[in-house]
């Protein structure tokens, strides 16, 4: 768009001037079709009532009063109704949405109004309103009629103006063709074919005929006026009958849907009930078996107290005899019966100061994972302090759970390190790939390798690191500027951060050696 300034001297010429005024035009007309697109957001998402309007017409009155407010808007909303109908080689065709009024009541039959379209850019490549009003005529033609009262006593106005200037019509002219539908309005039909409620006192007549409210309602005759009362009494009686069987008839329909209802509620509440009620036989059979295990944990002790007894009342009195009721030999039995019943429970504390010798890590680690569990249902602190002493962690539950999660990937980090190991070739960072994932267990997993495997491990680390200077290499000075850059020495001498070199071609002179840092030669050969 062209901006003039009012300083500026020179006239602009008139391709610049024609220019900028076509843009201005196209800009008018884009921002008006962007106002559409936006107007369309807001009703279809609601975002009026954000702001706490109720309704979007509401919204439309309130914020857009100064640019035609719901009126307007809703003409906008119809332009892009019929723009979104049309097929896309047509819709070019339509530039502005003040073109779609014509084209309005051919909405509702999409093919009239793609005819009507193709009729109007057939004549010019873009059409304007009175075009598409033409073209509209031509395939929905309107039928004037003039429409007078029974007694020919009064004849509507037919040519009328819109004169109020609050009206968007203001100063168009139109037709009446139809009665007046009450005493205060008309229905005007305008020129391009829309058809609009205006108020009388809007209306300024063209001619010198009047605006005349008129009704065609007929007047009937006394007794003809009677029947129709009854028969308008009866229709009204039938009517009142029928809202009253529909309204029983919906209102046994909410009970029959209440009653589903309650049913579908009662069966979902009966299958939870079951639910629930195996849950309770499930905790109850596990309250039992803790029961029992806390059961023959109290036997075990009390079996052992009674071996203890026996074991002192043999060292302290070995010539006493028993009684009548119990022999030497009885005394026997029972002890040997007594031996038998606690050798059937195992003190795992001890397997941690005397492992079993075959695969006796995994058999500790199983011992253990199985003491942590009896010792979680149990609620067993000493249980939990053996646990924590087989699996070597600290002796809470989930230390012994972390412990035992991490113990269960022993297996698998033995097989994947054997597999790397195996392959033909194998580097230090084929085995540290795999490894890696495994870092928490190395020790773990480390004890259950064989020493070659572990031998094999240390000299591929040994050989993964880079060679140093050491005693024995063979080094040169490492500033190519130095006269020693090419010579070639032997290290003979290695004091940590710096050594003793002894060059060769300095075997025929008096000093043969000398001393440097580490950081001052490089490596040519280890």
């Amino acid at each position: 768009m062209l901006t003039l300034d009012r300083e500026q001297i020179s006239v602009p010429s008139y391709s610049i001037l024609n220019t900028s005024i076509k843009e201005t035009f196209a800009a008018i007309d884009r921002f008006e079709w962007q106002a559409i697109e936006e107007l369309r957001l807001m009703l279809d998402n609601s975002y009026y009532k954000e702001a706490g309007y109720k309704s979007f017409d509401t919204y439309c009155d309130q914020e857009l009063t100064k640019y035609g407010g719901y009126r307007r808007v809703k003409d906008l909303l119809a332009a892009k109704k019929v723009v979104d109908t049309l097929p896309d080689e047509l819709k070019d065709k339509i530039t502005k949405p003040s073109q779609t009024r014509p084209l309005l009541k051919l909405v509702k039959t999409p093919d009239k109004l793609h005819e009507a379209v193709a009729i109007a850019a057939k004549e010019k490549p873009f059409p304007t309103a009175a075009d598409f009003a033409k073209a509209v005529q031509q395939v929905a033609p309107i039928a004037k009629r003039l429409t007078e009262n029974e007694n020919n006593q009064t004849q509507l106005c037919h040519s009328v103006k819109v004169s109020s200037q609050s009206h968007p019509r203001c100063g168009e002219g139109g037709v009446i063709e139809a009665d007046p539908p009450n005493p205060t309005q008309q229905i005007v039909t305008f020129a391009d074919g829309e058809k609009l409620l205006v108020n009388n006192a809007d209306l300024t007549p063209l001619s010198n005929d009047a605006i005349v409210s008129f009704t065609s309602e007929r007047t009937y005759p006394k007794e003809y006026s009677e029947v129709i009362a009854q028969l308008k009494q009866q229709h009204q009686q039938e009517l009142e009958r029928l809202e009253q069987d529909l309204r029983i008839g919906l209102q046994a329909e909410a009970a029959a849907k209440a009653e589903q209802q309650v049913q579908e509620q009662l069966s979902s509440v009966q299958k939870l009930f079951q639910q629930q009620k195996e849950q309770n036989i499930q905790l109850q059979q596990r309250l039992d078996e803790m029961e029992g295990l806390r059961q023959l944990e109290l036997e075990n002790q009390r079996l052992q107290q009674r071996i203890q007894e026996l074991e002192n009342a043999v060292q302290e009195r070995p010539s006493q005899q028993w009684g009548n009721t119990m022999t030497q030999q009885a005394t026997k039995v029972l002890n040997k019966q007594v031996k038998q019943a606690l050798e059937k429970t195992i003190d795992l504390r001890s397997l941690a100061q005397e492992p079993p010798k075959e695969n006796p890590q995994e058999c500790l680690r199983l011992m253990g994972i199985a003491l942590g569990n009896l010792a979680s249902a149990m609620n067993n602190t000493k249980a939990l302090e053996a646990a924590a002493l087989l699996l070597g962690s600290e002796p809470t539950q989930s230390a012994i759970a972390f412990r035992a999660e991490q113990l269960q990937l022993i297996p698998q980090a033995v097989n994947d390190i054997r597999r790397v190991l195996a392959k033909p070739g194998c580097s230090w960072w084929d085995y540290l790939e795999v490894a890696t994932e495994y870092e928490v267990i190395k020790a773990d997993y480390l004890a259950e390798l064989t020493p070659q495997e572990v031998d094999l491990i240390t000299t591929l680390e040994k050989s993964a690191q880079p060679p140093t200077i050491g005693l024995g290499s063979i080094v040169a000075h490492a500033d190519p500027y130095c006269a020693l850059y090419n010579a070639k020495g032997e290290v003979i001498e290695d004091l940590g951060d710096e050594v003793w070199v002894a060059w060769e071609h300095w075997q025929d002179k008096p000093k043969k050696t000398d001393r440097y840092f580490k950081d001052e030669l490089r490596l040519l050969r280890d």
